[in-house]
């Protein structure tokens, strides 16, 4: 922590913890918790950075650093983005790849006394994120993929988000919203005059998104403000008392009833 008492952080993406400040925050909490944000590194069309998802994961990832004890990690800022292969720029690598990752930076955490860990996903296009989580219960260890659509659905009504999830599934009136809102500088013109939609993309996972897009846009990203931004964020954050809650209850409901996996299909 800072001599204010906020967290600070070097060039808005990375924490800037010392090992005592993690000392320090880990001897208040019952259980110590470290969020994860995962990006990806992707087309976001003509006026979003290809950076957009890990923007977007880290800011999510900071506002509940901030709200609540957990542990801040820097980001994974590449991830599965197949499907947006057709454009320049767009870097992957495989889900196998990412869930050794993840499941490699879960067993280091553990081993250092952090036995939970929270995936601030940024990318819907992240699949295999579902199957981590779900392959941890009964391991030992916690884990939690966060937002859930449900959260999203919430957080877009607080924020008057007029665009559904559905159609809002890339550069549209969300992302464009919360980088006006922590990154404008990112945000190049073009945003008012680059809306597209294509709500039927059954096939998408085949023929990827260059079948459905030429601009790389589906959304509306013409209605996006800066206020949006920051209602979204805020409404997320109220969201992740819930996620704080359980996970660092004496026993998680999936101990007993199994696992429930809900995987964000935006991309």
């Amino acid at each position: 922590m800072s001599s204010s008492g906020t967290r600070s952080t070097v060039s808005g993406l990375l924490p800037s913890d010392t090992t005592d400040d993690v000392r320090e925050r880990g001897a208040g909490v019952a259980r110590q918790i470290a969020v994860l944000p995962v990006g990806s590194l992707e087309q976001h069309g003509a006026f979003l950075p290809l950076t957009t998802d890990t923007l977007v994961a880290c800011a999510i990832a900071r506002e509940v650093a901030a709200a609540y004890p957990v542990h801040l990690l820097p980001p994974v800022t590449i991830s599965c983005s197949h499907e947006h292969a057709a454009w320049p720029g767009t870097v992957s690598i495989s889900s196998v790849t990412l869930h050794a990752v993840v499941r490699d930076i879960a067993d280091s955490l553990r081993r250092s006394g952090v036995d939970t860990l929270v995936l601030v996903n940024g990318h819907g296009g992240n699949y295999v994120l579902g199957n981590v989580v779900q392959e941890s219960v009964g391991s030992g260890s916690r884990m939690a993929l966060f937002p859930a659509p449900e959260d999203w659905e919430a957080a877009r009504e607080r924020a008057g988000v007029q665009t559904s999830l559905l159609s809002d599934m890339h550069a549209g009136e969300i992302e464009t919203s919360i980088l006006l809102h922590v990154h404008p500088e990112c945000v190049k013109d073009g945003y008012e005059t680059s809306d597209f939609l294509a709500d039927d993309r059954r096939h998408l996972l085949t023929l990827g998104m260059s079948a459905y897009t030429e601009s790389g846009v589906i959304g509306r990203p013409s209605l996006a403000s800066a206020e949006k931004g920051k209602e979204l964020l805020a409404g997320l954050t109220d969201a992740f008392g819930a996620y704080f809650s359980l996970l660092t209850s004496k026993t998680l409901p999936s101990d007993v009833d199994g696992p429930s996996v809900v995987v964000d299909r935006r991309h």
